[in-house]
């Protein structure tokens, strides 16, 4: 599969984001500068990777959002390829529009950086297809603004249609309902606060996170 990442000014973890998909496909993603306006041709699974895009002013994620690169990212997902936003790719992805809710300051009002619980609370999906539903899992989390929030109406809404991927066993950031990830509606654009690349390799402390990689590029 075809892979890119595409790296934002304050962009910090593209090169994990790179190396984490290279560990699995065996081929090197396309890194695209945020200023293109176009993905390379071809291409198939798209990571928008953590960091502080735009150092986090106004709000993190909307500078971001507003990138030459976003309308060819929004016509991609609308295509049904998979789209994967992690820390501040799940910020950008929601202020695009892309996700429903918005991630706000961490209840504690503090950076949060540490090893998290999760738990796998949909596996039908084609970000979860490689784990066991329930499966207790360990990915780091890095972030200032992962508080998920939604209205009631919302966040029932998207429990009720399965789109509720991971929940904190232990919440770290105050997240409505203990929401880590969350997809789309038609399931192939993912959000999730914590860090999936790097848990590949047992070196730097698990590989909780190859799973959701080997469940997206195919690999056994």
């Amino acid at each position: 599969m075809k892979s890119a990442v595409i790296v934002f000014p304050g962009s910090n973890c593209d090169r994990d984001a790179r190396d984490a998909i290279e560990t699995v496909t065996g081929h090197a993603p396309a890194m695209v500068w945020h200023q293109e306006s176009e993905l390379p041709e071809g291409t198939e699974f798209l990571m928008v990777p953590g960091g502080f895009s735009y150092g986090d002013y106004l709000r993190c994620g909307a500078m971001a959002s507003r990138s030459a690169i976003m309308p060819a990212i929004v016509a991609h997902a609308a295509t049904g390829a998979p789209v994967l936003g992690v820390c501040n790719g799940f910020q950008i992805l929601t202020e695009s529009g892309l996700l429903p809710g918005a991630l706000m300051r961490n209840a504690g009002l503090k950076f949060v950086c540490e090893k998290a619980k999760l738990k796998v609370e949909n596996a039908n999906t084609r970000f979860t297809s490689h784990y066991e539903g329930g499966a207790e899992l360990v990915i780091p989390v890095a972030h200032h603004d992962g508080n998920y929030f939604a209205d009631e109406a919302t966040l029932d809404r998207i429990e009720g249609e399965g789109q509720v991927v991971f929940r904190y066993a232990q919440n770290p950031n105050g997240s409505k309902r203990d929401i880590a990830g969350i997809t789309n509606e038609q399931g192939n654009v993912m959000g999730m606060m914590p860090h999936p690349e790097r848990a590949v390799d047992a070196r730097h402390g698990g590989t909780d996170g190859l799973k959701l990689f080997e469940s997206l590029l195919g690999s056994a």
